[in-house]
């Protein structure tokens, strides 16, 4: 029994869990927006909310520990300087999750694992002169 267990296996051994977690703060962080499982996207809400937090603090300290976790030093850049800016105002809530389905081989829930305020850029066609 896994009675107060926090968190979900999502069928990985821990280092594996905590390896992916890793990649998927990243790559959220660095596109944006990310294409994931529901539940893998409701693991990863916490950890990159506290990831905010500590580049809105802005400290040396909130850096390493930013290091310590992110896999690439241009993203904590990116992370400390374009996304603190962004959330300087707002307490709280820097991620949203929108549901899109379900994935067609294995039926599993997807969605859209996004920063809020996020805005694609779409190009219009160019007018023929």
């Amino acid at each position: 029994m896994r009675h107060r267990k926090a968190g979900k296996r999502l069928g990985r051994t821990s280092s594996h869990r905590i390896a992916m977690f890793r990649n998927m703060v990243t790559s959220l962080f660095e596109h944006e927006r990310i294409l994931t499982t529901t539940e893998k996207a409701k693991e990863v809400r916490p950890i990159a909310e506290k990831l905010i937090t500590l580049a809105k603090r802005g400290d040396t300290h909130a850096r390493r520990q930013a290091l310590g976790y992110v896999r690439s030093k241009a993203i904590v850049e990116k992370l400390f300087t374009v996304i603190k800016e962004k959330f300087a105002n707002r307490n709280g809530g820097y991620t949203r999750i929108l549901q899109t389905g379900m994935r067609k081989g294995d039926a599993a829930s997807m969605a859209i694992f996004e920063l809020v305020g996020y805005e694609e850029i779409i190009e219009s066609p160019k007018a023929e002169n």
